[in-house]
């Protein structure tokens, strides 16, 4: 497929210069599509058939791997990851160890269970905004249960060594959980070579779909260490007045979800196995290349670490070193159709693998 066929495929590459897909990734005709096919079925469900679950953690599974089996259909990274975090039981004199500054959705499960008595560790991130793996090894002890790391980190776009730390935690016996929200569909994930045990994630950003979906990967190495707490009728084999739940991780299905939804988010995940994460990866690495030389070269301050390039992803922050200025700069881009996140401080600049060289260039040129 051509670049100039994906770029047919998302509509506002016609109306703006859109580098924000790490906040939410635009709707493509693909999943468009799918999403108004499935609409006419409700409008007349004469011959409807029946929404197919499989499918998509057919789909999940080719793309981080692991089995289909491994993965639970969820509406979000947060509810995956809390389902997590409460059905471990953990108790009193437990640790886990997170980094700090992590997104709320890995952290917050994870404090709730202090009112249980359980330690939460913050391993420290470096003056660069890196992390080392040696700095939460430092904190995992024979009371940790769980290390949990974003594969991406959402306030500097930073990759960290997941198999390192995967490794690290797993030589304590300690369950390795990821939130993908940032990395999933963007870079290369495979959770059995990264050593991970749980990982959450979310359709609407880099996997190209929409808000209300998401997934639940539990290997099944580890699978009966976490028990489901909201068990709904596709969590358990449909028995009255029994229940007898399944032994994978369609355990921690609930009810209905949003089906017109997943089902259109099958054609985003489609596409991506059609272009390739692995070409994904490299064309983000060539886009983060130019902003990073052109916001240096322009004397920005960056804050996304860039001295080693296999722990750069797709996401680039910087500032001006005035907060007034850099809200300034990112209003004046707004006003040009150039869509980027203010984040606390920062501009987030996150191109995907339909921008072109000279959407970055036109970013470059205006600030």
């Amino acid at each position: 497929m051509s670049i100039e066929q994906i770029r047919s495929l998302f509509p506002v590459t016609k109306e703006a210069v859109y580098l924000n897909s790490a906040s939410q990734c635009p709707l493509n005709t693909l999943v468009n599509d799918r999403l108004q096919d499935y609409l006419k079925t409700e409008v007349n469900p004469v011959g409807k058939k029946s929404f197919d679950r499989r499918n998509v953690r057919v789909l999940l599974s080719r793309l981080l791997g692991g089995a289909p089996e491994e993965y639970a259909l969820v509406t979000s990274t947060g509810v995956g990851l809390g389902i997590v975090a409460q059905g471990l039981n953990l108790k009193a004199g437990d640790n886990i160890v997170v980094p700090e500054r992590e997104h709320w959705n890995n952290s917050f499960p994870w404090l709730q269970l202090q009112e249980k008595g359980v330690e939460v560790r913050f391993a420290k991130v470096n003056e660069d905004n890196s992390i080392d793996p040696k700095a939460i090894g430092k904190l995992i002890d024979d009371k940790t249960r769980v290390v949990a790391i974003a594969a991406v980190r959402f306030n500097s776009g930073f990759r960290p060594n997941l198999a390192a730390i995967g490794k690290i935690a797993h030589e304590k016996n300690a369950l390795f959980v990821v939130d993908a929200a940032q990395g999933a569909g963007m870079v290369p994930i495979n959770v059995e070579e990264d050593q991970i045990d749980v990982m959450a994630g979310c359709g609407f950003k880099w996997l190209l779909g929409l808000h209300g979906t998401g997934f639940l990967y539990v290997s099944k190495r580890v699978v009966t260490m976490i028990d489901p707490v909201l068990p709904g009728m596709y969590a358990a084999e449909k028995r009255y007045d029994d229940l007898s739940l399944h032994e994978d991780s369609r355990k921690f299905e609930t009810g209905t979800i949003a089906y017109a939804l997943f089902n259109a988010w099958s054609a985003g995940l489609e596409l991506l196995l059609g272009i390739g994460i692995k070409n994904i990866y490299e064309k983000a690495l060539e886009n983060t290349d130019s902003l990073i030389y052109g916001l240096e070269e322009k004397g920005y301050n960056i804050v996304t670490p860039t001295r080693k390039r296999e722990e750069r992803t797709a996401i680039v922050h910087f500032n001006t070193g005035s907060l007034d200025v850099t809200k300034a700069l990112y209003e004046k881009l707004r006003e040009e159709n150039v869509l980027v996140t203010l984040q606390a401080e920062n501009i987030r600049v996150s191109p995907n693998f339909f921008n072109v060289d000279k959407e970055i260039k036109a970013f470059l040129d205006l600030i």
